[in-house]
């Protein structure tokens, strides 16, 4: 009998919007008119329910004047 092989966990990827946004005392509402996108797709991307693209997470960085590897957690 072969022994099981153990798999590591992969943990997803997942952003800090959230955070930064709270620690500035900023709105999701605010961020979408920075960026002139719609506020659900802002929301999802708060939420984690979907990632902003490279060229978004770069432009919600500057928005946020913040360096975007600080809006990921990995």
């Amino acid at each position: 009998m072969m022994a099981k092989r153990k798999t590591k966990s992969t943990k997803p990827i997942l952003n800090r919007i959230k955070e930064v946004l709270e620690e500035q005392g900023k709105t999701q509402t605010w961020l979408a008119e920075k960026l002139d996108k719609d506020f659900v797709t802002v929301t999802r991307y708060v939420n984690n329910h979907r990632q902003p693209s490279l060229e978004t997470l770069f432009e919600i960085g500057r928005v946020l004047r913040v360096n975007p590897k600080d809006l990921i957690n990995y």
